[in-house]
């Protein structure tokens, strides 16, 4: 394992806390005073997470990942140390993260958004002995990362089956967070869903934000915007693949008395959705907690593998939800076209 010089250490401390200062900073859990449970202090696998931007709290992608994390931690006992990105910071300071914590002795580091793959690309290759996951990007690779990837398209073409069925303006829209190929398979998938039962439907779509730029996925004000336009020019039903920007899609959704559809949790069942849970038809689950899960897992039994692990429709790894009761109706309908996703009888577009 390589080790920074002292000043170069001391550079990379000061660059991080201030990127942490910006962003909120980041929580400990196990360690020395931390009172992990579980096997023996020891013997505790030592996990390192790294959140994208909006962090442990952003009611989507970062949270599902942290239930994962919690579910690996109450049954086997971590010692975990999070931390997470902050607006407008650059390259090096996620590069100094990852270090962070793989200097710190975490041997299982999950960094958890594409943004990432840049820094990991450079950090992996120094720390041969840390086993390194990268959610949603195949774009770091080596021995010692495993890529853990979603076909979020599918998941997508069910909740646009859904929206299309729903919708009595033959209208619907949707709202990307950041316009880039993996929010992109959102789009794609969704537009589909819609098409394969109304044809003539027209699908909006508007992205918040344009790369380098990532606040797209932690601005309900600019969510809440977007949708209203929407909403104001006949649009029933808004499809947010946006982070924590989703939150004022719903709150839009609320005032002008129609519908929005979740992403990556079940976002009717979150406690700090309560208030706009009634306009919430489904979600397009996307779990990322089960991924982090199973490379934890496989950390800690010795079993981690390199390259990509897909986690589609037939492994579970994506899913329509049902909270709510608002798409009982067409549930057979959805389970159907599920099937034929599974079969193969559809093919789902990722590429415009």
């Amino acid at each position: 394992m390589r080790r920074l010089r002292g000043t170069r250490l001391a550079a990379a401390a000061l660059a991080l806390g201030l990127g942490l200062t910006a962003c909120g900073g980041s929580s400990d859990s196990g360690g020395a005073g931390g009172g992990s449970t579980g096997a023996g202090a020891g013997a505790q696998l030592k996990v390192g997470l790294a959140y994208d931007i909006g962090g442990r709290g952003d009611q989507s992608f970062n949270d599902s990942a942290a239930r994962g994390i919690d579910r690996a931690k109450q049954e086997f006992g971590l010692d975990i140390k999070e931390l997470e990105a902050g607006a407008g910071e650059s390259e090096a300071v996620k590069e100094d993260r990852l270090r962070q914590l793989a200097e710190g002795g975490y041997t299982t580091v999950i960094a958890v958004g594409y943004a990432y793959a840049t820094s990991l690309a450079k950090v992996a290759p120094d720390f041969a002995d840390v086993k390194f996951a990268l959610v949603d990007s195949e774009d770091a690779t080596g021995d010692n990362i495993t890529n853990i990837v979603f076909a979020e398209e599918q998941g997508s073409f069910l909740v646009g089956v859904a929206a299309a069925l729903k919708s009595t303006t033959n209208k619907v829209g949707f709202i990307g967070g950041v316009n880039t190929p993996l929010i992109q398979k959102f789009e794609v998938g969704f537009t589909a869903g819609v098409k394969q039962v109304k044809p003539d439907a027209e699908v909006q779509a508007k992205y918040l934000t344009e790369p380098p730029d990532f606040t797209g996925f932690n601005d309900p004000a600019k969510g809440e915007t977007a949708a209203n336009g929407m909403f104001d020019a006949g649009v029933d039903v808004v499809y947010a693949a946006a982070g924590g920007s989703g939150n004022g899609v719903f709150k839009a959704a609320k005032a002008k008395g129609k519908l929005g559809v979740g992403v990556d949790s079940d976002q009717y069942n979150l406690p700090a959705l309560a208030e706009v849970k009634d306009v919430i038809l489904t979600s397009m689950i996307k779990k990322v907690d089960v991924g982090v899960y199973d490379f934890i897992t496989a950390a800690k039994d010795g079993e981690v593998a390199k390259g990509a692990k897909v986690y589609d429709l037939a492994q579970g790894g994506v899913d329509y939800a049902t909270s709510g009761g608002k798409v009982d109706d067409i549930k057979t309908q959805l389970d159907d076209f599920k099937k034929q996703i599974v079969d193969g009888t559809i093919k789902v577009p990722a590429q415009k």
